[in-house]
């Protein structure tokens, strides 16, 4: 998704202490990007009512809605105490959150929520939050994850290859993300169906290795101050990519979107990894032109 408007950064307010980390986290990503923070509660009481359920009574109703813009100054402080010169906005949308936050994806850079929060009864009800905006979303989503307590300065970035568009896609958000850290990229090409000799194991992997270099050689030229390690293996994708995922500031995973997640293996990695990584998850799916085609 290269060719995007440079929008804001948008992030998912519920008052929960997992929004307000990740709103510090988006808060550092809009600084960096030089973009404004958009906070946005879903204010789902009116849209209960909407859509044919009783909804509360007007006094219950503003006393839910005084805590809504409560939560939402609550977020900005932490969000200009995290970085003090990014520009925030608050907005107060009505909607459950799902839909509210695909609707902001249309003009956003980056959607960025927690691994829960955002509704938990509708998140019990409809499934989670993180994953249904990750598919449905039209730019990048990431799903904040790990507890965030120390310093990720110098960690790497870490991202999925395997040869296809929507790998392609990730890699493109994955050299922009560690050129913007001054980080290191570590790019994982699993292969656990190769056929190994004993004698040399190393030789199985050739065609892998090679297939690894040229996907990499074009976006290395782009970006020539990142380092990159290039590891090919023939341990399973989730685990490989969860094991990373303990020492890395970011996973970069791929996804075709709308309501398919894609890793390597019919979708699982995806999907797996934004449930269990122990750091943050980017989910990144390609554009899809007006004919239909991935880029």
């Amino acid at each position: 998704m290269t060719g995007r408007p440079r929008g804001p950064v948008v992030t998912g307010v519920d008052g929960s202490d997992i929004a307000l980390r990740a709103v510090r986290w988006a808060a550092r990503e809009a600084g960096a990007r030089k973009v404004p923070l958009r906070l946005v509660l879903a204010f789902t009481h009116v849209a209960d009512r909407v859509a044919g359920h009783p909804g509360p009574g007007p006094r219950l109703r503003d006393q839910l809605l005084d805590q809504a813009r409560k939560s939402l100054r609550a977020a900005a402080i932490a969000a200009r105490r995290e970085v003090p010169d990014v520009v925030v906005e608050e907005h107060l949308r009505i909607g459950f959150p799902t839909s509210v936050l695909v609707d902001e994806s249309r003009s956003a850079a980056l959607v960025v929520v927690g691994e829960q929060g955002l509704g938990r009864v509708a998140a019990a009800l409809t499934g989670s939050v993180a994953v249904s905006v990750a598919v449905h979303a039209e730019c990048p989503v990431v799903v904040v994850r790990g507890e965030g307590t120390g310093s990720t300065e110098g960690l790497p970035v870490v991202v999925g290859v395997d040869g296809t568009p929507i790998s392609e896609a990730a890699l493109a958000f994955a050299f922009d993300a560690a050129d913007r850290r001054r980080a290191p990229l570590i790019a994982v090409h699993t292969c656990p169906d190769a056929p190994i000799d004993p004698a040399d194991p190393d030789d199985g992997f050739e065609a892998e290795k090679a297939l690894l270099a040229e996907r990499l050689a074009g976006w290395s030229e782009k970006y020539p101050g990142v380092p990159v390690r290039r590891v090919v293996t023939d341990v399973q994708p989730v685990r490989q990519l969860l094991e990373l995922s303990r020492s890395a500031q970011l996973v970069v995973v791929g996804s075709r979107g709308h309501g398919d997640f894609v890793g390597w293996v019919l979708g699982s990695v995806s999907n797996a990894v934004v449930h269990r990584a122990a750091c943050p998850v980017a989910v990144v799916r390609p554009e899809v032109t007006t004919e239909g085609v991935l880029r």
